[in-house]
């Protein structure tokens, strides 16, 4: 099975103007070897198990539950808020959601590849916000954002590796 890699922002992308920015963004990306389409990465994607452990953490710790059939209204372009976030941009290759803090992104985008065989490239990417220092009118990412980054790239290649034994399993 093809692994998730760390990649370059796409640069026609909805992230790519986080990645142009003062904060922080990250991409990754995995090949897999089946016609993947958005609706069916972003359902693959939110209702996996692991996803749905963090839809778990939300419901009780930030009172934004979401379910299975929220995740497929998502998915068909159908909903404009989704647990935690707010659809920010979204097209039949891409997704764009601001959390309700304003401060994070969460970047989905299902290409085909050019090949024999059919085969689509999943990609999911990240974005931060800076905070106003107090007083002195500096942007920095904070203590927490620098503690969690380990963390965070762990779990976002795991979410992406989720999906897609998700999208082949179907």
């Amino acid at each position: 099975m093809p692994h998730v890699q760390p990649c370059v922002v796409p640069s026609n992308s909805f992230l790519q103007k986080y990645k142009e920015g003062a904060g922080f963004a990250d991409c990754y990306c995995i090949e897999v070897s089946a016609h993947v389409t958005q609706e069916k990465f972003i359902a693959a994607f939110y209702t996996s198990r692991l996803f749905k452990l963090e839809r778990t953490l939300l419901k009780f710790l930030a009172s934004k539950p979401a379910t299975d059939a929220d995740a497929s209204r998502l998915a068909a372009g159908q909903a404009k808020t989704f647990s935690a976030w707010k659809v920010e941009a979204q097209t039949a290759s891409e997704l764009l959601l601001a959390d309700f803090t304003g401060r994070t992104r969460s970047w989905l985008m299902a290409e085909q590849i050019d090949s024999p065989s059919a085969a689509t490239r999943l990609y999911f990417g990240s974005a931060v916000l800076p905070r106003n220092s107090t007083g002195v009118g500096k942007q920095n990412m904070g203590f927490i954002f620098h503690a969690l980054l380990g963390f965070h790239q762990i779990y976002s290649k795991s979410l992406l590796r989720a999906a897609s034994r998700q999208v082949q399993a179907r």
